[in-house]
């Protein structure tokens, strides 16, 4: 994982989504536990910083290791 901690622009940008679509999708994942965020402000403007947690970190390796397997399978059944 390369990063850990970002802010709200950021992540707006990399996802290419709308502020009230990403802000839905952080309030879920920080309900699960598995971001934690940040307000504050920076020269009088509001920053959003999120940072994953230990569970968020183990939920995406798990998650991923799960895509690898289901691709492993299908891999494996055409063959």
């Amino acid at each position: 994982m390369k990063v850990e901690n970002c802010d709200f622009n950021f992540l707006k940008q990399l996802t290419d989504t709308t502020q009230g679509n990403l802000s839905i999708q952080l309030k879920k994942l920080k309900e699960c536990g598995y971001i934690s965020i940040d307000k504050s402000f920076e020269k009088n403007y509001p920053k959003t910083n999120c940072k994953i947690t230990k569970a968020g970190i183990k939920a995406f390796k798990d998650h991923f290791e799960n895509l690898k397997d289901y691709q492993n399978l299908n891999l494996k059944q055409k063959s």
